[in-house]
């Protein structure tokens, strides 16, 4: 069964861009160094030639399952949101009840998250949590060590 992914335009786009290098660039060059091997002579001992294969096969699996991500791609419509609630492309301000740290993230599809930029995924242990709640609800969220609680202080798209 397919699962179905929710992406943002610019998401959608960079997915397309990069299955579209592994057609358009990856695939030929892999053919080469194939061709490229089998010009050395006996194929039966041609490690070069195994390689080559090798990451041919790895490329086009690699681009089949870009293509089959796409094929259940979905773009999220934004204007159809209710802001009063954690969704998927709500930028989230919460409070860890522990430490008292601040932080703010945007819950994005598994394909876009990036910590670094404050992007999670909504399928990460917090990013479920998350989901569905409003200001002023408390999050209850289970990671490896225990149970955190975080404040859901602001949410804005």
């Amino acid at each position: 069964m397919s699962k179905v992914s929710y992406y943002t335009a610019e998401g959608l786009k960079k997915l397309r861009e990069e299955l579209n290098y592994l057609r358009d660039v990856e695939r030929p060059k892999a053919s080469q160094a194939i061709a490229e091997a089998r010009d050395k002579g006996d194929l039966s001992e041609n490690a070069e030639y195994d390689a080559a294969k090798e990451a041919q096969g790895m490329l086009e699996m690699k681009i089949s399952k870009m293509e089959e991500t796409l094929s259940n791609a979905r773009l999220i419509d934004e204007s159809q949101f209710d802001n009063s609630k954690v969704l998927v492309l709500s930028i989230v301000k919460i409070r860890n009840q522990t430490n008292g740290k601040e932080m703010t993230y945007t819950l994005v599809a598994d394909g876009e998250a990036d910590l670094a930029a404050g992007k999670i995924s909504v399928n990460s242990p917090i990013g479920k949590g998350l989901l569905g709640k409003t200001v002023g609800d408390v999050a209850d969220i289970q990671v490896p060590n225990g149970i955190m609680k975080f404040d859901i202080l602001e949410i804005t798209r």
